[in-house]
């Protein structure tokens, strides 16, 4: 599933001002916000790639 900006906002009960602020590379955007957004998308099926010598990821996760 593909949310747009402010669904994913919504998802992660945070301030459509913090996703913004998160694309775009803006200081001010807490820790705890960026927590909720991951959580919001681990939700909605996205994983997370640690870096493992290819670099860290996103992917979909398998059904």
């Amino acid at each position: 599933m593909v949310f747009p900006f402010r669904d994913l906002a919504k998802a992660a009960g945070v301030h459509r001002n913090s996703i913004s602020n998160f694309e775009t590379g803006k200081v001010g955007g807490s820790l705890e916000a960026l927590d909720f957004v991951r959580l919001a998308l681990e939700a909605a099926g996205v994983e997370f790639i640690p870096e493992n010598g290819g670099g860290a990821g996103v992917r979909l996760r398998k059904a």
